[in-house]
């Protein structure tokens, strides 16, 4: 008997334990949650990129010269930098920006701070690179996005695009702002065209002795619909909405890089970089990269990212969701 409640306050003091344990650490969740909270969800995150570079050439040339050649580089660096950093003259300033875009153009919401961030410091000789990539998405979200660009052009600060993998449909619409657009040879441009596809259920409905009941206000509230029976004169407007999106889009085209056969590249297809080149969608066959690299030797060369920070919780959910999908599909 007394075995048993050894072995029970034994267990008693266990799951006492465990549960104090567990009481910490919500506990400490919740304080470190108030403090997010309490403090800023937003950063402007500003990175000089040519820190980075000179960083790769100490590491390549320590591992590749011999000990006097790499005595005497390292002299020579040293030297440079001094002077770099006693010299009034402010060099010119390029500010790396980045889009990656999805069907909603959600990075529209990041696009505009930096953009503002940068018109409040940029100075004449400044420049704007933007590394993009997005296959496109929807038109509203794409001309957002567009327009955001369009102030940099306003204030007349030169905007370089730079296209590594995709910049099609919105994505293009993007692009054609840019004083210059380069491509990697393989990217993929164009794209310039409307597509819209929408399923119909009536006939499954029909079929099941289903009705579907919609009412409107106006002839051309809604032109075609999921459940309803699509009428011929619905559908015509809907493709004359259609049409008229495309020649928006052939237009603002047109106003940004005239020199296009608009004719010739609105057909919805889309080319590798070396064929955009040809229907002058781009003006140059360059990566990022060697764009970058290049003009680090003569420019200040800074990356802007608005970061929106996560909540605690949300680092917590997104950790769990990567372990259940690792978990899923190993």
């Amino acid at each position: 008997m007394t075995e048993f409640f050894f072995d029970y306050g034994l267990f008693l003091a266990k799951a006492a334990t465990i549960v104090a344990a567990i009481v910490v650490v919500v506990v400490f969740l919740l304080v470190v949650g108030n403090r997010q909270k309490a403090g800023k969800k937003e950063i402007l995150d500003v990175r000089k990129l040519n820190k980075k570079y000179d960083d790769m050439a100490r590491v390549m040339n320590a591992g590749m010269l011999p000990k006097v050649a790499l005595k005497k580089y390292r002299k020579q660096d040293k030297k440079r930098r001094k002077v770099a950093g006693r010299s009034a003259d402010r060099r010119r300033r390029i500010y790396v920006l980045n889009f990656h875009g999805d069907i909603r153009a959600s990075a529209v919401a990041s696009l505009r701070e930096e953009i503002t961030a940068v018109l409040t410091v940029a100075d004449e000789g400044d420049e704007v690179f933007m590394r993009l990539e997005s296959g496109g998405g929807l038109v509203h979200s794409y001309g957002l996005a567009a327009s955001q660009l369009m102030r940099l052009r306003e204030q007349n600060i030169p905007l370089t695009v730079s296209v590594d993998k995709v910049a099609a449909s919105g994505g293009y619409m993007m692009a054609c702002v840019g004083n210059r657009i380069l491509a990697a040879p393989f990217a993929i441009i164009g794209s310039i065209g409307v597509i819209a596809q929408v399923p119909n259920f009536h006939r499954v409905l029909k079929k099941h002795d289903i009705d579907f009941e919609q009412f409107t206000a106006g002839e051309f509230k809604r032109t075609v619909t999921l459940f309803g029976e699509n009428t011929e004169e619905g559908k015509a407007k809907f493709r004359e909405e259609i049409e008229d999106i495309h020649r928006l889009f052939k237009d603002f085209i047109v106003q940004h890089r005239p020199a296009v056969d608009i004719a010739q590249v609105s057909t919805g297809e889309s080319w590798p970089g070396t064929r955009a080149l040809e229907h002058k969608l781009v003006d140059e066959l360059k990566t990022s990269d060697d764009y970058l690299l290049e003009h680090s030797k003569h420019a200040d060369i800074f990356e802007v990212r608005y970061v929106s920070r996560k909540s605690l919780g949300e680092k917590i959910g997104f950790q769990v969701q990567r372990l259940l999908d690792k978990w899923q599909y190993g």
